[in-house]
């Protein structure tokens, strides 16, 4: 019986040093991603016709979305090399094909979109949450809105830009 309660207080120690352990990942991680979402949103050149995303496993950071620009493609692959933490980049980002046909439907699903009064607020900073993505003739909405009603509206507003063939709204409503 002492030999059961000797062992007791070690293995609740042993346990609470897993459970500080993970912690410590935990918040690393968490500084890793904010470091690499600092890095991915201050890019040159990045706008509304661009999306990056990014996923973090043990340091291995695969980067994905789309982009209009190559030089955002490669850039963001560099500057998130260079981050202490990151062991490996995978770069998933893709390069969106050069068409004046797209080029137009991006100029006035951006008009649309940012020009209409109620919807103004989502274009203004450096960083807007709308995202513009035009492949093909293919509108695609990213992003995030303040409501169920402006992600909506977003939606119509793209949907009644000339000569775009479909409108995927990928939106999604963040309170607060």
């Amino acid at each position: 019986m002492a030999g059961v309660l000797a062992a007791a207080p070690q293995a609740w120690l042993a346990k609470a040093d897993t459970h500080t352990v993970a912690a410590e990942a935990d918040r690393s991680s968490l500084e890793l991603a904010r470091k690499v979402r600092r890095e991915l949103v201050t890019l040159p050149f990045l706008s509304v016709f661009d999306n990056l995303s990014y996923s973090i496993d043990n340091g291995s950071v695969t980067l994905s979305g789309q982009t209009i620009r190559p030089t955002i493609r490669t850039s963001a692959e560099n500057v998130v090399k260079r981050l202490e933490g990151v062991s490996k980049v995978v770069n998933r980002i893709e390069v969106l094909p050069l068409s004046p046909f797209d080029d137009r439907i991006r100029l006035a699903a951006a008009r649309a979109v940012y020009g209409y009064p109620a919807l103004q607020r989502y274009g203004l900073g450096a960083n807007p949450s709308i995202r513009i993505i035009v492949r093909n003739g293919d509108i695609t909405l990213e992003g995030v809105v303040a409501s169920e009603f402006d992600r909506n509206l977003v939606f119509l507003r793209a949907n009644g830009v000339p000569f775009a063939f479909k409108v995927t709204n990928n939106l999604c409503v963040v309170k607060g």
